[in-house]
C-alpha cells in the first residue's frame, strides 16, 4: 500500500522499478545483489497487494505462485515475471481473479509469461514439456493458499526425482541445439549471458539434475561462476536499460567499470573462465547420468565395465577415454597425447578420473621431444572437429599449458578486431580444426596444421603479434624437435600469416611489383606460399561469418598463382585493361552520348561495369549509386577509350539480391545529371539503419610510395583505416576527387565494423604530391571517413 493507504498501481511499480535501475542524486546505488534483492521484493510487494485486492485468500484453494527468477529471488532488471495462479478447480472466478493481476502489468509494458491450472494440469503440462517441469522446481508462494503451492510444489519436485534419469537424453538435446543457436559464454566476443553453452540456462540445468539427486550440489567454483554471469547480466541490463542477453562488446566496458572488473578486456576474460567452469560441469554431469542408466548398472553388475582398446595404454570405458590399468604417465612422456589424439579421433571425452590423473602424474616432454610424442601431436591436431572439446579439456587441468608454456598469453583473451567471432584461444583451435580439412593442398599437413595452432599465438603482449609470435614459434618449433628449416619455415608461416590476404585485399593482385614483392617476402619458396594459401583460408573460416568470401578466395587464388610463376622464372601474365567487348560498349556509349551499365554475376559476387563521358567525379557518383543499392563494393578500377570512362566495380550485395541493371542504369543517370543528391539520400539510408558506428575509432590515413604498381608511374597508395558505413567509398572518393586526386584503383576490405580501403592515386598534372597537398589529402579523407 501507498501512504494513501492506496494499492499502489501498475504505474507507481514502474516508477519505482526506474528509480532502483536509475538512483537520483545522493541515494546509493545498489550493489548487483541488492538490486536483485530490492527488484524482487518490489514486486512481490505488489503482487502481494493486488491479489488481495483481487480477492486471493490464504484458504480459497488459489494460490499465486512464481517460478523463473522471480521465484529464485533472482530478479534481475526488466525480466518478464514468471506467474502461475493454480488452484483446486472449484473456484469459477479464477479466470476474473487472473485478468485482475495480469492487465495492469500488461498495459505498463512489464513482461509477462503467465498461466492458470489446476495442481493436476500443472503436473501434467510439465510431463511434457521439459521446460515447465525444470521451472516448476523453483515455485515459490507470493500469495494465496500456502497449501496449494505446497501440494504443486512438493508433487513437482517428486516427479522430477522419479522421472528425471529417462528425461537427461532429452535435456542433453534441448541444450545442444541451443548452444548451436547460442554460441557459447566461453570463446564468444559477444556471449549470450542466459542462452549460451556455460551460460545461466546451464546453471539451471545442473540446479535441476542435483534436485534429482543425479548429481552432487554445486561446488564453490561452480557457485562463484554463477554469481558472475548474475552480476553480469544484472549491471548489463542496469546499464542499457533493457531486457537483452548478448553482452555487446561497446557496453563492456561500462559493465567492467560497474563490477570493479578492470576494462573489458578484464571482465571478458573472467566470463570466459565462468563460462568454462558451467559447461565443463555440465559437460561431466550429462555424462555421468547418461553413463549410470539402469541398464550400463546391471551390465556392469552382471559382467564388469566394457573397456576397448583404442592404443597402448589408452582403453574406450563405456563412452568415455581413460588409461589402460598398466599404464604408467610417469615413464610414457606421449601417452597424455596418446590419450588426446584418441578421444579427439573417436568423438568420445576423456573421464575426468582420467584427466585428473595425468594432471598429476604427467611429465612435460623434455626438449626436444621424443619424436612420438610429436607424432601424437600431430595426430591430436588433424582430427578435426573432435580436437576441440579436447583441447578444452586438457586446458581446463592446465595439462595443454604443461605442453604449450606461450598459451597463457592468449587464453580468454578476447581479440581487438571486431571482425572475430571468437576470444584468441578458441581461434587457434578452431584454425586448427579447418586446416585439418586442407591438409591434401599442401606438402607439409604437419607444419600447416602446427602454423594454424600458432599463428595467433603473440597476441595478447603489447607488440606487432605477428613478430613477436614468429619468435615464439621458433622456440615451440625447437622444443617439439623440428628440423632447422622446418622450424625456420613454422616461424615465416606465422610472421607472414597475413601476407597473402592483406595483399590480394588492399592491393592490385596482377601488378608485377606486387607479385615480385611477394615472391620475395617468402624467399622464393613456393612450399611456404601453398602453406600460407591453406592458412589464409582457415584463419578467415576461423574468424567469423562472411570472411572467407568467393572474392576473397579468388583474389588469394590470383595472386597465389602468380607468385607461384614468379618464383618458377616464368612470365607473369599481363591481363588486358579493357577487352573487345568493353571496348565494343565505350565506342557505342561515345556514339550515343548516353552512359551505360552492364551487371555480370557469378554467384553473389557481380562485376558492375559503368561506360560513361569521361567527367570527374564519375567513381564517387557510381559508388554511391551502388551503395544505395546496399552493394558492398570489394574493388574498383578505373581506365577510358575513346573518351569514354569505364569503371569496373566487383560487388556484392550486403543483404537480399543484386538489384535490376535497369535500375542502376537509370539511377546512374540521375546521379551523373545531379538530379539524384546521394549526399541526402545516403545519409538518410544510414539514419535508417542505425546511423554512424558508435564509439568508432580514430580514422587513420597511411601512405604507400613503393606499391602502386609498375602500371602507374608517379602514383601512390593512400590507405584509409576507419569504422565500416554505408557509402564510405562514396565519400572517400568524392573528397579525393574534389581535392584533385585522379583515382586509378580503389580496393575495399571490411572486417567486421573497420573497413579498410586502398587508392591508387596520382596528381592531376601527374608530378608527385607535395608534402601540403598530401596533408590536404588526409585530412580531407579523415574527414569524409566520419561526417
Amino acid at each position: 500500500m501507498n501512504s494513501a493507504g492506496e494499492v499502489p498501481s501498475a504505474a507507481d511499480l514502474v516508477q519505482a522499478r526506474d528509480r532502483l535501475l536509475k538512483p537520483v542524486a545522493g541515494q546509493r546505488r545498489l550493489t548487483p545483489d541488492a538490486l536483485r534483492e530490492a527488484l524482487t521484493d518490489l514486486h512481490e510487494f505488489w503482487l502481494t497487494a493486488h491479489a488481495a485486492q483481487a480477492g486471493i485468500g490464504a484458504d480459497q484453494g488459489v494460490a499465486l505462485v512464481a517460478v523463473g527468477g522471480l521465484g529464485r529471488r533472482e530478479l534481475v532488471p526488466y525480466a518478464d515475471l514468471d506467474l502461475l495462479l493454480v488452484h483446486e478447480g472449484r473456484s469459477g472466478a479464477v479466470t476474473e481473479l487472473a485478468e485482475q493481476l495480469w492487465y495492469p502489468l500488461w498495459n505498463s509494458g512489464i513482461g509477462l509469461d503467465h498461466s492458470v491450472r489446476t495442481v493436476g494440469e500443472a503436473l501434467d503440462v510439465a510431463a511434457s514439456d521439459l521446460r515447465t517441469a525444470v521451472g516448476l522446481l523453483d515455485v515459490r508462494l507470493i500469495a494465496g493458499d500456502e497449501q496449494v503451492a505446497e501440494r504443486l510444489a512438493v508433487s513437482a519436485r517428486d516427479r522430477w526425482r522419479t522421472g528425471a534419469r529417462k528425461r537427461v537424453p532429452a535435456l542433453a538435446e534441448d541444450a545442444r541445439a541451443r548452444w548451436q543457436r547460442s554460441g557459447e559464454v566461453a570463446h564468444w566476443v559477444e556471449p549470450d549471458l542466459k542462452h549460451g553453452r556455460g551460460g545461466l540456462r546451464d546453471v539451471g540445468l545442473l540446479r535441476a539434475l542435483a534436485a534429482a539427486q543425479l548429481i552432487d550440489r554445486p561446488s564453490d567454483e561452480l557457485t562463484q561462476a554463477h554469481r558472475l554471469l548474475l552480476d553480469v547480466r544484472t549491471e548489463f541490463r542496469r546499464i542499457v536499460r533493457r531486457a537483452n542477453d548478448v553482452l555487446r562488446a561497446q557496453d563492456a566496458d561500462d559493465v567492467a567499470a560497474a563490477l570493479d572488473k578492470g576494462d573489458r578486456f578484464d571482465l571478458a576474460r573472467a566470463l570466459s573462465g565462468a563460462g568454462r567452469t558451467v559447461a565443463y560441469a555440465l559437460d561431466v554431469a550429462l555424462r555421468g547420468v547418461a553413463s549410470e542408466g539402469p541398464r550400463r548398472v546391471l551390465s556392469r553388475l552382471r559382467r564388469g565395465p566394457e573397456r576397448r582398446p583404442l592404443d597402448e595404454g589408452v582403453v574406450l570405458h563405456g563412452n568415455e577415454v581413460t588409461l589402460a590399468r598398466d599404464a604408467e604417465p610417469t615413464r610414457d612422456p606421449a601417452l597424455l597425447l596418446r590419450v588426446a589424439a584418441a578421444a579427439a579421433r573417436t568423438g568420445n571425452p576423456i573421464s575426468p578420473a582420467t584427466l585428473q590423473r595425468l594432471a598429476e602424474t604427467a611429465p612435460e616432454p623434455r626438449s626436444p621431444w621424443p619424436v612420438q610424442a610429436r607424432d601424437e601431436l600431430i595426430a591430436l591436431l588433424g582430427a578435426g572437429d573432435g580436437l576441440i572439446d579436447v583441447i578444452e579439456a586438457l586446458d581446463r587441468t592446465g595439462l595443454w599449458a604443461r605442453l604449450f608454456p606461450e598459451w597463457g598469453a592468449v587464453r580468454d583473451l578476447p581479440p581487438r578486431d571486431a571482425a572475430h567471432k571468437w576470444t584468441v584461444d578458441r581461434h587457434l583451435v578452431q584454425t586448427t580444426a579447418h586446416a585439418s580439412r586442407l591438409v591434401t593442398r599442401v606438402a607439409r599437413p604437419d607444419l600447416l596444421l602446427l602454423g594454424a595452432l600458432l599463428h595467433d599465438i603473440g597476441k595478447g603482449r603489447r607488440a606487432d603479434h605477428s613478430e613477436v609470435g614468429a619468435a615464439l614459434a621458433n622456440q615451440v618449433g625447437e622444443r617439439l624437435g623440428l628440423s632447422k628449416q622446418d622450424v625456420d619455415t613454422l616461424s615465416a608461416m606465422v610472421r607472414h600469416h597475413l601476407l597473402l590476404p592483406d595483399t590480394a585485399t588492399r592491393r592490385d593482385v596482377a601488378d608485377e611489383a606486387t607479385i615480385v614483392r611477394v615472391s620475395e617476402t617468402l624467399g622464393g619458396d613456393s612450399v611456404l606460399l601453398d602453406l600460407l594459401h591453406a592458412l589464409a583460408e582457415a584463419d578467415s573460416l576461423a574468424t567469423g561469418p562472411g570472411v572467407w568470401t568467393e572474392w576473397k578466395a579468388a583474389l588469394i587464388g590470383d595472386l597465389v598463382a602468380n607468385s607461384r610463376r614468379a618464383m618458377a622464372g616464368e612470365p607473369i601474365p599481363r591481363p588486358d585493361p579493357l577487352d573487345s567487348p568493353h571496348r565494343a560498349r565505350a565506342e557505342a556509349v561515345a556514339a550515343s552520348g548516353k552512359h551505360d551499365v552492364d551487371v555480370e554475376a557469378s554467384g553473389r559476387v557481380a562485376t558492375i561495369t559503368v561506360f560513361a563521358p569521361d567527367r570527374p567525379g564519375l567513381l564517387s557518383r557510381a559508388a554511391g549509386v551502388l551503395a544505395l543499392n546496399s552493394l558492398e563494393v570489394h574493388a574498383a578500377s578505373v581506365d577510358s577509350y575513346a573518351g569514354i570512362a569505364v569503371d569496373v566495380f566487383t560487388a556484392s550485395p550486403r543483404f537480399g539480391s543484386l538489384p535490376n541493371e535497369s535500375l542502376l542504369r537509370e539511377q546512374m543517370g540521375l546521379a551523373l545529371s545531379g538530379k539524384l543528391k546521394l549526399a541526402d539520400r545516403l545519409a538518410d539510408k544510414e539514419r535508417d539503419y542505425g546511423g554512424q558506428p558508435q564509439d568508432a575509432p580514430e580514422p587513420r590515413v597511411l601512405w604507400f610510395d613503393d606499391e602502386a604498381g609498375n602500371d602507374y608511374p608517379g602514383a601512390v597508395v593512400l590507405e584509409l583505416r576507419a569504422a565500416d558505413r554505408i557509402g564510405l567509398l562514396y565519400r572517400i572518393a568524392e573528397a579525393l576527387e574534389r581535392c584533385g586526386a585522379d583515382v586509378l584503383w580503389a580496393r575495399a576490405a571490411t572486417l567486421g565494423a573497420t573497413a579498410v580501403d586502398s587508392f591508387c592515386i596520382r596528381a592531376a598534372d601527374g608530378g608527385e604530391f607535395s608534402a601540403a597537398s598530401r596533408q590536404e589529402l588526409a585530412e580531407a579523407v579523415r574527414l569524409a571517413a566520419i561526417t
